[in-house]
């Protein structure tokens, strides 16, 4: 996936025993909860456990933070199904195996539940147009991916000559994103999963 982030930032005035990943893991729960812009340096800090100097020592300011978090989410927890969806040798259990993932992912209790990218930064303002941009590049990074794996499987024969691979590649990118709204709204991992196996659905058989 994409790195967010642009610079180490300094670590002059970060506190003894400063755990990155830790307090990487507790900003990304307020920014979930809260949105972006809603999130303030001083609940961040609260939750982090540090003054807001060391926060802005660590991490630059809050966009950075956010776009680190952002970007420890998805490392966390896509990078790999998206590696297996691009390895999986039939394109439609490709397919299927990587929603069947989401859904586990977007109802875990190990991370917040329904995509970040998805809900975190869609309404920011203009001034924080360079946020909102960051994540838009990584919503489409999904779109990508599913375009090069869809067009894969018609190369080798899976999909039929005539499919409509960016239609399609974009169709199941919508799919994706809008599976974390239910997932926000406490919808149960088996129900989202239901939801995940229509996914295959939408290719064509040969």
């Amino acid at each position: 996936m994409t790195d967010l982030t642009h610079s180490t930032p300094s670590r002059r005035g970060r506190p003894r025993n400063f755990d990155r990943d830790k307090a990487l893991v507790r900003a990304l729960g307020v920014f979930w909860r809260c949105g972006y812009e809603p999130a303030s340096v001083g609940e961040l800090c609260r939750v982090m456990d540090i003054n807001p100097p060391s926060l802005y020592a660590a991490f630059g300011s809050k966009a950075e933070l956010f776009l680190e978090a952002v970007d420890y989410y998805e490392r966390t927890f896509w990078d790999e199904p998206w590696e297996r969806m691009r390895q999986e040798e039939n394109v439609y259990d490709a397919i299927h195996n990587f929603f069947a993932a989401a859904a586990v992912i977007l109802t875990s209790q190990e991370a917040p539940c329904g995509c970040l990218v998805v809900l975190a930064a869609i309404n920011v303002s203009p001034d924080s147009k360079d946020v909102y941009d960051a994540v838009k590049a990584l919503r489409e990074e999904g779109r990508i991916y599913f375009r090069e794996r869809l067009q894969a499987g018609k190369q080798t024969g899976h999909l039929p000559a005539d499919t409509d691979v960016d239609g399609l590649a974009l169709t199941l990118n919508t799919l994706l994103e809008g599976m974390s709204i239910p997932a926000q709204d406490g919808i149960s991992q088996a129900e989202l999963k239901r939801i995940a196996a229509q996914a295959v659905r939408l290719l064509p058989q040969l």
